[in-house]
């Protein structure tokens, strides 16, 4: 019986949340310096998210942080991720910005072929199915993603000359329709933090 009240307790963790409107102020306090911070260091704008699905929260360098990356063409990928107990699923939100270029990225593919290994590029995403818009953002929706944003729904949208993304893994305990709904809500909240300096 003890055995079955912490299982049940762990697979509710990442039961998703009801459903609540984004922040309407600006990038939340507690997220805000992380974010500046990563707009100071590429000098460009970023993109802060009000609200995240359930349980993550969009603090970078805090407890859901899975990827914190610039390049050296100062582009960068914020994740975040919470990897569910006992088979409950996982919830994992990327955030990407390409400052001044627009053109969708080339990732490396590696298809083994017998003793033979076949090394190419194709675009990091592709099979676009839609548009959503949102907050002011005109966002072509993609379902065939690669890299960190393999499996996932991912969002890509233009401002001022740069390219950005927000994608969220379909897996458990998230249906597609849900990961939908929760893209819609995170386009909706999103906040841009300006460089300073």
């Amino acid at each position: 019986m003890r055995a079955w009240i912490v299982a049940a307790a762990a697979a509710l963790v990442l039961v998703p949340a009801a459903s609540s409107a984004p922040s309407k102020g600006g990038c939340p306090a507690a997220w805000r310096s992380g974010w500046q911070a990563l707009a100071n260091r590429i000098q460009a704008p970023v993109y802060c998210p009000t609200w995240m699905p359930n349980p993550l929260d969009a603090k970078i360098g805090g407890d859901y942080i899975d990827i914190d990356s610039v390049h050296k063409d100062r582009s960068y990928l914020v994740s975040f991720l919470e990897h569910g107990d006992l088979g409950s699923g996982d919830v994992h939100v990327n955030f990407r910005g390409y400052p001044g270029r627009t053109a969708i990225p080339r990732c490396t593919t590696v298809i083994p072929n017998g003793k033979k290994t076949i090394r190419s590029t194709t675009a990091c995403f592709a099979d676009q199915v839609g548009t959503r818009t949102a907050h002011g953002i005109k966002a072509t929706v993609y379902r065939v993603n690669q890299d960190a944003d393999q499996w996932h729904i991912l969002l890509a949208w233009h401002h001022k000359g740069s390219l950005y993304t927000v994608s969220q893994h379909v897996i458990t305990p998230y249906t597609h329709r849900q990961v939908v709904k929760n893209l819609d809500r995170l386009l909706a909240g999103l906040v841009l933090v300006q460089p300073e300096g």
